[in-house]
């Protein structure tokens, strides 16, 4: 089958400002097709949702996947699936439908998917389900399931547990997902399809997308599998690697610091096996914006298998950056060839001025074997009596083992307070002004043996 997923994710979608995230790339290879036939069901999603240009795209995907494998089945456009090859098409909305059973003519599978109506919901659970049904467990054929959806299951039973009784009994399962109106939800592909998602789960952005998907997937189910393997990864300019993980199969190479060569002598040649390669990625430009992960991926072989990478993207986000500003400047000029000249430069001021407070409080009573919730909030008092917040802290005391209840002294409480918010004093400038300030506490035992209504709590 050759080649017959190819991926590349990051694990988040978002990062902060100077933080690393996990990229991974994933490859699954198979067998020729043609000397190990291989029961096909197509399982296509015709819900509300694809109505329109989703449902157009689909069909044309569809068809292309079909034609690909019959030609690459026996060589030939015949209009028929050869050498023992066979392909279902299953449809799903509220319900789903076997609208073919397992079978080779071209004619019957692009007719049934032509067919196709958008409307109604969503019911994966029942799509698995006929899917499973149309094969034949005395056959010896490889058996893949290929499910196409744009949405998030929205009636019947839960489709995780049917989907992991498919691959259970060794159908592989290959999800392909439409960013639709519903949303998709990308971990719930990861969830259904066969082990490692990376190289089983593929997601188009767009509708138009589609079609390229299908033809990439149905021409590498068609050829052998992948020799000489050779990636290079190169990360867009705006990241660096941080780190690499050594691949189980194959061999990595960092050349530079935006450079993997991942190299793989074969994959997939007697049974599907699947290769993922892991390495960390920092963002290097601290500037928020949504950015291109690669700036380039290349991919060959000694078979020519056609490899097409998705170009993942990621927020880089930045918190608020708050920076002192610099004194205003004061001009001068030095005139002649004088050693030396006195200026007035006028007056500077102390600036960015505050003070710390810090405070003691001792917890009177308080009994061995049970640690202290102590919470200290800080307000400032203006001339007419108003109150304004200056800060709040909350603390765990831990608990102490003397015999018998005792004072607990709990020091150094520190808050700060800039003279800027000085309500005391119309002189921002006078740090020498008194300051009006309440501190109130509450306390509060943590650990306690009272139960409510025999619940189970952990202490």
């Amino acid at each position: 089958m050759g080649i017959t997923n190819s991926n590349k994710i990051a694990d988040v979608q978002s990062v902060s400002c100077g933080g690393a995230f996990k990229v991974t790339i994933g490859l699954t290879a198979a067998p020729d097709i043609v000397t190990n036939p291989t029961d096909i069901v197509l399982v296509l999603d015709r819900s509300g949702s694809m109505t329109g240009e989703p449902l157009a795209n689909l069909k044309l995907g569809a068809k292309a996947f079909i034609d690909i494998i019959e030609e690459n089945t026996d060589g030939v456009k015949d209009g028929v699936i050869g050498n023992g090859s066979r392909m279902a098409i299953v449809s799903f909305a509220t319900t789903a439908t076997a609208d073919t059973q397992l079978i080779t003519s071209v004619f019957d599978l692009k007719t049934a998917v032509d067919n196709l109506i958008a409307g109604g919901s969503t019911n994966h659970g029942d799509a698995f389900t006929k899917a499973i049904q149309l094969f034949d467990p005395q056959s010896s054929n490889a058996k893949v399931i290929v499910i196409f959806t744009d949405g998030n299951t929205t009636t019947g039973v839960p489709p995780a547990p049917i989907a992991a009784a498919a691959r259970a009994m060794g159908i592989t399962i290959y999800c392909i997902g439409l960013v639709g109106s519903d949303g998709v939800d990308v971990n719930v592909l990861n969830d259904w399809a066969t082990p490692p998602a990376v190289s089983h789960v593929s997601i188009a952005p767009t509708a138009a997308e589609l079609v390229a998907l299908f033809e990439e997937l149905a021409a590498n189910i068609t050829n052998p599998g992948a020799t000489n393997i050779v990636i290079n990864e190169k990360l867009a300019s705006d990241f660096a690697i941080d780190s690499l993980t050594p691949p189980a199969i194959g061999t990595a190479t960092m050349l530079d610091s935006r450079t993997i060569r991942w190299t793989i002598p074969e994959l997939g040649m007697t049974a599907s096996e699947s290769a993922a390669l892991e390495f960390m990625v920092r963002d290097q430009t601290q500037i928020p914006g949504v950015r291109q992960i690669n700036e380039s991926i290349s991919y060959s072989d000694d078979e020519g298998n056609i490899v097409i990478f998705p170009s993942p993207t990621i927020s880089v986000e930045c918190g608020p950056t708050v920076t002192e500003p610099c004194p205003e400047p004061v001009n001068l000029s030095v005139e002649g060839c004088a050693d030396a000249i006195v200026v007035d430069m006028g007056d500077t001021f102390l600036e960015s001025l505050g003070r710390i407070i810090q405070m003691d409080v001792t917890i009177r009573s308080v009994c061995p074997g049970k640690r202290v919730a102590l919470g200290v909030i800080l307000t400032e008092v203006d001339q007419n009596g108003t109150e304004y917040q200056r800060g709040m802290k909350t603390l765990t005391i831990p608990s102490h083992n003397s015999p018998s209840c005792r004072d607990v002294l709990v020091k150094c409480i520190k808050f700060v307070l800039p003279e800027d918010l000085d309500v005391s004093t119309e002189d921002p400038m006078a740090i020498c002004s008194t300051r009006n300030l309440k501190a109130r506490f509450i306390a509060h035992y943590v650990d306690t043996d009272f139960r409510c209504c025999e619940s189970v709590v952990t202490l």
